[in-house]
Protein backbone atom coordinates (compact mmCIF):
# COMPACT_ATOMS: atom_id res chain seq x y z
CA UNK A 1 0.00 0.00 0.00
CA UNK A 2 1.37 3.43 -0.97
CA UNK A 3 1.34 6.13 1.77
CA UNK A 4 -1.08 9.02 1.24
CA UNK A 5 1.74 11.52 1.31
CA UNK A 6 3.43 9.69 -1.55
CA UNK A 7 0.17 9.70 -3.55
CA UNK A 8 -0.16 13.40 -3.04
CA UNK A 9 3.44 13.86 -3.96
CA UNK A 10 3.01 11.91 -7.17
CA UNK A 11 -0.19 13.72 -8.04
CA UNK A 12 1.54 17.07 -7.51
CA UNK A 13 4.41 15.86 -9.62
CA UNK A 14 2.12 14.79 -12.48
CA UNK A 15 0.15 18.04 -12.39
CA UNK A 16 3.37 20.03 -12.27
CA UNK A 17 4.72 18.10 -15.23
CA UNK A 18 1.53 18.65 -17.25
CA UNK A 19 1.60 22.36 -16.38
CA UNK A 20 5.13 22.68 -17.70
CA UNK A 21 4.16 20.88 -20.92
CA UNK A 22 1.18 23.18 -21.39
CA UNK A 23 3.35 26.23 -20.84
CA UNK A 24 5.81 24.96 -23.44
CA UNK A 25 3.02 24.32 -25.96
CA UNK A 26 1.50 27.76 -25.36
CA UNK A 27 4.91 29.41 -25.72
CA UNK A 28 5.58 27.63 -29.00
CA UNK A 29 2.10 28.59 -30.26
CA UNK A 30 2.68 32.26 -29.37
CA UNK A 31 6.00 32.24 -31.20
CA UNK A 32 4.46 30.51 -34.24
CA UNK A 33 1.56 32.99 -34.30
CA UNK A 34 3.95 35.93 -34.07
CA UNK A 35 6.11 34.60 -36.93
CA UNK A 36 3.00 33.95 -39.04
CA UNK A 37 1.70 37.46 -38.36
CA UNK A 38 5.02 38.99 -39.42
CA UNK A 39 5.05 36.88 -42.60
CA UNK A 40 1.47 37.82 -43.49
CA UNK A 41 2.15 41.49 -42.77
CA UNK A 42 5.15 41.37 -45.09
CA UNK A 43 3.10 39.70 -47.82
CA UNK A 44 0.27 42.24 -47.51
CA UNK A 45 2.80 45.08 -47.64
CA UNK A 46 4.39 43.68 -50.80
CA UNK A 47 0.99 43.30 -52.44
CA UNK A 48 -0.01 46.83 -51.43
CA UNK A 49 3.22 48.13 -53.00
CA UNK A 50 2.25 46.46 -56.27
CA UNK A 51 -1.15 48.20 -56.43
CA UNK A 52 -1.50 50.89 -59.07
CA UNK A 53 -1.24 51.32 -62.84
CA UNK A 54 1.52 49.86 -64.99
CA UNK A 55 2.35 50.50 -68.64
CA UNK A 56 4.25 48.32 -71.11
CA UNK A 57 4.65 47.84 -74.86
CA UNK A 58 4.37 44.47 -76.58
CA UNK A 59 6.23 44.03 -79.87
CA UNK A 60 4.16 41.48 -81.77
CA UNK A 61 5.20 40.72 -85.33
CA UNK A 62 6.17 44.28 -86.21
CA UNK A 63 3.12 45.72 -84.43
CA UNK A 64 3.56 47.61 -81.18
CA UNK A 65 0.72 47.28 -78.70
CA UNK A 66 0.54 49.51 -75.63
CA UNK A 67 -0.78 47.69 -72.57
CA UNK A 68 -1.90 49.14 -69.25
CA UNK A 69 -2.20 46.86 -66.22
CA UNK A 70 -4.42 48.03 -63.36
CA UNK A 71 -3.73 46.26 -60.02
CA UNK A 72 -5.80 46.76 -56.87
CA UNK A 73 -5.16 45.37 -53.36
CA UNK A 74 -8.07 44.52 -51.06
CA UNK A 75 -8.23 45.11 -47.30
CA UNK A 76 -6.59 41.76 -46.58
CA UNK A 77 -4.05 42.13 -49.36
CA UNK A 78 -5.87 40.06 -52.00
CA UNK A 79 -4.99 41.27 -55.50
CA UNK A 80 -7.30 41.86 -58.46
CA UNK A 81 -6.46 43.29 -61.87
CA UNK A 82 -7.68 44.33 -65.31
CA UNK A 83 -5.78 44.88 -68.55
CA UNK A 84 -6.16 47.52 -71.27
CA UNK A 85 -4.90 47.03 -74.82
CA UNK A 86 -4.82 50.70 -75.83
CA UNK A 87 -4.04 50.31 -79.53
CA UNK A 88 -6.74 47.67 -79.91
CA UNK A 89 -9.30 49.79 -78.09
CA UNK A 90 -9.95 47.01 -75.58
CA UNK A 91 -10.34 48.27 -72.01
CA UNK A 92 -11.08 46.49 -68.74
CA UNK A 93 -10.09 42.99 -69.88
CA UNK A 94 -10.50 40.90 -66.70
CA UNK A 95 -7.43 39.19 -65.25
CA UNK A 96 -8.71 35.76 -64.16
CA UNK A 97 -5.91 35.07 -61.69
CA UNK A 98 -3.14 37.16 -60.15
CA UNK A 99 -0.56 36.00 -57.60
CA UNK A 100 2.61 37.40 -56.08
CA UNK A 101 5.16 35.08 -54.47
CA UNK A 102 8.33 36.73 -53.23
CA UNK A 103 9.03 38.97 -56.23
CA UNK A 104 7.40 36.75 -58.87
CA UNK A 105 4.15 38.03 -60.40
CA UNK A 106 1.87 35.65 -62.32
CA UNK A 107 -1.20 36.64 -64.32
CA UNK A 108 -3.72 34.54 -66.22
CA UNK A 109 -6.02 36.32 -68.69
CA UNK A 110 -8.53 33.73 -69.87
CA UNK A 111 -10.45 36.24 -72.01
CA UNK A 112 -7.57 36.43 -74.51
CA UNK A 113 -5.95 33.06 -73.69
CA UNK A 114 -2.88 34.84 -72.37
CA UNK A 115 -0.55 34.63 -69.37
CA UNK A 116 2.21 36.78 -67.92
CA UNK A 117 5.14 35.98 -65.63
CA UNK A 118 7.38 38.77 -64.36
CA UNK A 119 9.85 39.79 -61.67
CA UNK A 120 9.11 42.89 -59.60
CA UNK A 121 12.21 44.93 -58.72
CA UNK A 122 12.97 45.77 -55.07
CA UNK A 123 11.56 49.30 -55.36
CA UNK A 124 8.33 48.05 -57.00
CA UNK A 125 8.82 50.45 -59.91
CA UNK A 126 9.42 47.94 -62.72
CA UNK A 127 8.27 44.45 -63.70
CA UNK A 128 10.35 42.51 -66.24
CA UNK A 129 8.78 39.43 -67.74
CA UNK A 130 7.23 37.45 -70.55
CA UNK A 131 3.77 37.51 -72.13
CA UNK A 132 2.58 34.18 -73.53
CA UNK A 133 -0.27 33.96 -76.03
CA UNK A 134 0.47 31.27 -78.57
CA UNK A 135 4.09 32.43 -78.45
CA UNK A 136 6.25 34.00 -75.76
CA UNK A 137 7.21 37.67 -76.07
CA UNK A 138 9.16 40.00 -73.82
CA UNK A 139 6.94 42.42 -71.90
CA UNK A 140 8.23 44.86 -69.29
CA UNK A 141 6.04 47.18 -67.22
CA UNK A 142 6.80 50.49 -65.54
CA UNK A 143 4.65 52.67 -63.32
CA UNK A 144 2.16 54.57 -65.48
CA UNK A 145 1.17 58.20 -65.11
CA UNK A 146 -2.49 59.16 -64.65
CA UNK A 147 -2.65 60.29 -68.30
CA UNK A 148 -1.22 56.99 -69.56
CA UNK A 149 -3.61 54.94 -67.44
CA UNK A 150 -6.81 56.83 -68.31
CA UNK A 151 -8.99 55.48 -71.16
CA UNK A 152 -9.96 57.97 -73.88
CA UNK A 153 -13.25 59.82 -73.38
CA UNK A 154 -16.27 58.16 -74.95
CA UNK A 155 -17.47 59.91 -78.12
CA UNK A 156 -20.75 61.78 -77.81
CA UNK A 157 -23.68 59.94 -79.41
CA UNK A 158 -25.52 61.19 -82.47
CA UNK A 159 -28.73 60.11 -84.23
CA UNK A 160 -28.25 56.57 -85.60
CA UNK A 161 -27.61 55.98 -89.28
CA UNK A 162 -29.27 53.28 -91.39
CA UNK A 163 -26.42 50.84 -90.63
CA UNK A 164 -26.15 51.39 -86.86
CA UNK A 165 -26.39 48.13 -84.91
CA UNK A 166 -24.71 44.73 -84.75
CA UNK A 167 -23.67 42.80 -87.85
CA UNK A 168 -22.70 39.13 -87.93
CA UNK A 169 -20.74 37.00 -90.39
CA UNK A 170 -18.87 33.71 -90.69
CA UNK A 171 -15.22 33.84 -91.70
CA UNK A 172 -13.89 30.69 -93.38
CA UNK A 173 -10.19 30.63 -92.46
CA UNK A 174 -9.58 27.17 -93.93
CA UNK A 175 -8.67 25.31 -90.76
CA UNK A 176 -11.44 26.99 -88.78
CA UNK A 177 -14.68 28.90 -89.24
CA UNK A 178 -14.93 31.95 -87.04
CA UNK A 179 -17.95 34.06 -86.20
CA UNK A 180 -17.24 37.77 -86.59
CA UNK A 181 -19.35 40.54 -85.07
CA UNK A 182 -19.23 44.26 -85.83
CA UNK A 183 -21.06 46.81 -83.71
CA UNK A 184 -21.51 50.12 -85.55
CA UNK A 185 -22.52 53.29 -83.71
CA UNK A 186 -22.86 56.83 -85.02
CA UNK A 187 -21.35 59.64 -82.93
CA UNK A 188 -20.87 63.39 -83.27
CA UNK A 189 -17.38 62.59 -84.57
CA UNK A 190 -18.70 60.17 -87.20
CA UNK A 191 -19.20 56.41 -87.41
CA UNK A 192 -17.42 54.17 -84.90
CA UNK A 193 -17.18 50.38 -84.76
CA UNK A 194 -16.06 47.52 -82.55
CA UNK A 195 -15.22 43.99 -83.62
CA UNK A 196 -15.49 40.72 -81.74
CA UNK A 197 -14.48 37.17 -82.64
CA UNK A 198 -16.59 35.31 -80.02
CA UNK A 199 -15.07 31.93 -80.92
CA UNK A 200 -11.69 33.32 -79.88
CA UNK A 201 -12.41 35.89 -77.17
CA UNK A 202 -15.25 37.88 -75.53
CA UNK A 203 -13.19 41.06 -75.88
CA UNK A 204 -14.39 43.80 -78.24
CA UNK A 205 -11.69 45.58 -80.26
CA UNK A 206 -12.25 49.19 -81.25
CA UNK A 207 -11.83 50.08 -84.91
CA UNK A 208 -9.19 52.70 -85.62
CA UNK A 209 -11.17 54.11 -88.56
CA UNK A 210 -14.63 53.74 -90.15
CA UNK A 211 -15.32 55.24 -93.57
CA UNK A 212 -18.51 55.20 -95.60
CA UNK A 213 -19.03 56.51 -99.10
CA UNK A 214 -22.49 55.71 -100.42
CA UNK A 215 -22.85 51.90 -100.25
CA UNK A 216 -19.10 51.35 -99.68
CA UNK A 217 -17.97 50.71 -96.11
CA UNK A 218 -14.43 50.31 -94.74
CA UNK A 219 -13.59 49.34 -91.15
CA UNK A 220 -9.94 49.29 -90.08
CA UNK A 221 -8.64 47.61 -86.90
CA UNK A 222 -4.94 48.46 -86.94
CA UNK A 223 -4.35 46.85 -83.53
CA UNK A 224 -4.58 43.41 -85.16
CA UNK A 225 -3.58 44.49 -88.67
CA UNK A 226 -7.06 43.85 -90.09
CA UNK A 227 -9.67 45.58 -92.24
CA UNK A 228 -13.11 44.90 -93.64
CA UNK A 229 -14.25 46.36 -96.96
CA UNK A 230 -17.79 45.79 -98.16
CA UNK A 231 -20.78 47.02 -100.12
CA UNK A 232 -24.05 47.70 -98.31
CA UNK A 233 -27.08 46.05 -99.93
CA UNK A 234 -29.88 48.28 -101.14
CA UNK A 235 -32.31 46.78 -98.63
CA UNK A 236 -29.77 47.40 -95.83
CA UNK A 237 -29.94 43.76 -94.69
CA UNK A 238 -26.40 42.69 -95.61
CA UNK A 239 -22.90 43.90 -96.38
CA UNK A 240 -20.96 41.82 -98.91
CA UNK A 241 -17.19 42.21 -98.64
CA UNK A 242 -13.74 40.90 -97.72
CA UNK A 243 -11.79 40.62 -94.51
CA UNK A 244 -8.04 41.25 -94.78
CA UNK A 245 -5.45 40.41 -92.12
CA UNK A 246 -1.70 39.96 -92.43
CA UNK A 247 -1.94 39.81 -96.22
CA UNK A 248 -4.70 37.18 -96.23
CA UNK A 249 -7.90 38.20 -98.02
CA UNK A 250 -11.05 36.20 -97.21
CA UNK A 251 -14.69 36.73 -98.25
CA UNK A 252 -17.01 37.88 -95.47
CA UNK A 253 -20.74 38.62 -95.72
CA UNK A 254 -22.30 40.46 -92.80
CA UNK A 255 -25.96 40.29 -91.92
CA UNK A 256 -27.93 42.20 -89.32
CA UNK A 257 -27.83 40.41 -85.98
CA UNK A 258 -30.63 40.30 -83.48
CA UNK A 259 -29.98 42.83 -80.72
Amino acid sequence: MIPVSDCRGRLCYHFSRKGEQMKAIVSRWIVFTAVLAVALAGKCYAQAQLAGDWQGTLNAGGTQLRLVLHIAAGKEGALTATLDSVDQGAYGIPVSSISLSDSKLNLIVDAVHGAYTGTVNKDATEIDGTWTQGQSLELNFKRATAAQAAPPPAPKPAPPTDIDGTWSGLLDAGTAKLHILFKIVNTQDGLTAKMQSPDQSPVWLAASAVRRSGPSLTIEITGIGAAFEGKIAGNLDSIDGTFTQMGHVLPLVLERAKE
